[in-house]
């Protein structure tokens, strides 16, 4: 039987490790596209690298702003499924650079499509689409009918994708889906995200490494998975006969506050809210010492409050099974992690006490990585934190 071969743009983001991993383990050929940086990126994949070897695992290099490189590869690759997970994907950082965001998150889109149409039109192509895209909610829990509102550029970007991913399939019959991703987190999720913000910050806190972790919107809310569950049905998208659109999500709502709560506890901290507003603030108990703070510098021009996804679809007609892993074990997994990259920094200081932390720290990170985190079937035990 012929190995599949997959290409996977954003390879070298969370979620395009996680999937090459998933992918590799089942036999595929996995290409996945890099864009060149003038530092290394490969941070999240050198473990795979070494793992599976690169006649099994290959990077080439390619930018959804230039149509003529995604040409490029998808002739010389000639794959059989293709996963779209590049993009500008912070929703904050997008209205710093809107045009930016546009043109990779949403134009970059139909470049890749218009490869696809003409050069691999039999490729089985998947989407990777947003929970923003629903942005001031009209009705919860959100599902693939519930009208999109998009508030911020990213998701405008998110929402064209979405729009030209569906009118392609109609239009020249590609097996194209749409996989409508409420937030999902891990351990390599990056550190400009709240929920990697907050575990590595507190970690890094409760060992003398950082002093306080400073959030916006405490009463945000959000549908939070485990990362490596959702690329599971990722996969299962380009199964099917025919190409749809799916909602992934696990179905429960957590506030931003709750997510702090629960991690705070887990590095040790007696966490209690004072004052309100602007001027609230996280104490911890035990010493008194002020460790959170709110700072409007965090907070959206456009909030987006409220979001729960509603995956009966995936469940129904994919037979995927959300939940695998709970809001307390995804909190533990990520904030073990943390705990372990920074007990390693503290060792370092230690030994040299006047080399700036930054300089060791992605070391480290890469170091934890390999030896921790290759696995996406590993890490949700439930730890506490030694006194």
């Amino acid at each position: 039987m012929r190995r599949k071969t997959a290409l996977i743009t954003g390879i070298n983001g969370q979620d395009g490790s996680y999937l090459a991993d998933f992918l590799l383990a089942k036999d595929y050929k996995v290409v996945g596209v890099l864009r060149r940086a003038s530092t290394f990126n490969f941070g999240r994949i050198d473990a795979l690298f070494h793992k599976y070897g690169r006649d099994q695992l290959e990077g080439v290099y390619g930018d959804l702003g230039e149509s003529s490189s995604i040409r490029n590869i998808l002739a010389k690759v000639e794959p059989d499924e293709i996963y779209n997970l590049a993009a500008q994907s912070h929703v904050g950082i997008s209205f710093e650079i809107p045009e930016y965001t546009a043109d990779i998150t949403g134009v970059g889109v139909v470049r890749l499509l218009e490869a696809v149409r003409t050069i691999v039109p039999s490729s089985r192509f998947y989407q990777a689409s947003s929970s923003e895209l629903y942005g001031d909610v009209r009705e919860a829990p959100q599902n693939e009918k519930t009208p999109f509102n998009p508030v911020s550029p990213y998701a405008c970007a998110k929402a064209y994708a979405f729009y030209i991913t569906k009118a392609y399939r109609t239009a020249y019959n590609l097996y194209a889906a749409n996989g409508i991703l409420f937030n999902h987190e891990s351990p390599r999720r990056g550190e400009n995200f709240l929920s990697r913000k907050a575990t590595s910050q507190l970690a890094a806190i409760s060992l003398g490494l950082a002093s306080c972790l400073e959030v916006g919107n405490l009463e945000a809310k959000r549908d939070w998975g485990y990362a490596p569950d959702y690329v599971e049905c990722i996969w299962l998208m380009l199964q099917q006969e025919k190409a749809d659109d799916y909602v992934i999500a696990s179905g429960e709502s957590r506030s931003v506050r709750e997510f702090i709560e629960l991690a705070a506890r887990k590095v040790g901290f007696e966490l209690e809210w004072r004052e309100s507003g602007l001027d609230e603030v996280g104490i911890d108990l035990k010493t008194g010492r002020t460790i959170i703070k709110v700072n409007q510098r965090y907070f959206r021009p456009a909030e987006v409050n409220q979001l729960c996804g509603d995956p009966s679809k995936a469940v129904r007609e994919l037979g995927w099974k959300p939940r695998k892993t709970s809001f307390d074990q995804l909190v533990s997994c990520m904030v073990n992690h943390d705990l372990k990259v920074c007990e390693a920094m503290v060792r370092m200081k230690e030994r040299w006490p006047n080399l700036p932390i930054d300089s060791f720290k992605s070391a480290f990170l890469r170091e934890v990585d390999l030896q921790f985190d290759v696995d996406p079937k590993y890490n949700v035990e439930t730890v506490s934190r030694k006194e």
